[in-house]
């Protein structure tokens, strides 16, 4: 859910980047104009955020093995294709510029009390279990069936501005 949020912004960049049109990275076209920020983003996407293949791959309009091979085959590329290697750097500063400015919280107490602030709390009864980790730090809120979509709104509001990762369990 995150990790595809996180990768059609990077999407978004990539285009923007490039003055490409929005959406078109999920063209069928091989054209390098096209192959080359697809590529990069994918790369992007694995080393910054760790994105599953399978989430890329269905944002690109492509399969896995196509980014297991943009992966494989970026040491070479970046190593030898002068405009591969511009793209790539051009995205990948401005990507983690963006990613490292958000807030990452440094212990448990300043995490819980943020959430806290913003209207998110545990339920008496619960039946599900929403995790939300920030750097190192992570908290579990206890949720039932009944508030779990309006705590899960809240979570993501709360944390708009921030790095974090949400599963639920």
């Amino acid at each position: 859910m995150i990790a595809e949020n996180n990768f059609k912004t990077l999407c978004n960049l990539t285009t923007s980047l490039m003055g490409l049109r929005k959406g078109s990275l999920a063209y069928k076209s091989r054209r390098s104009e096209l192959q080359i920020p697809r590529a990069v983003a994918a790369v992007v996407a694995r080393m910054v955020d760790d994105v599953h293949p399978s989430i890329i791959a269905k944002a690109i309009n492509r399969d896995r093995a196509s980014i297991w091979h943009y992966e494989k085959m970026h040491k070479s590329n970046y190593a030898s294709w002068e405009r591969y290697r511009n793209c790539f750097n051009k995205i990948y500063n401005a990507y983690t510029s963006i990613h490292d400015s958000k807030r990452t919280f440094s212990d448990m107490f300043h995490l819980r009390h943020h959430l806290r602030e913003n209207g998110v709390k545990h339920s008496a009864n619960y039946q599900t279990t929403i995790r939300i980790t920030s750097g190192k730090v992570g908290v579990d809120i206890k949720v039932s069936y009944k508030n779990f979509y309006e705590q899960l709104e809240l979570c993501k509001l709360a944390l708009q501005d921030c790095n974090y990762n949400l599963e639920i369990l």
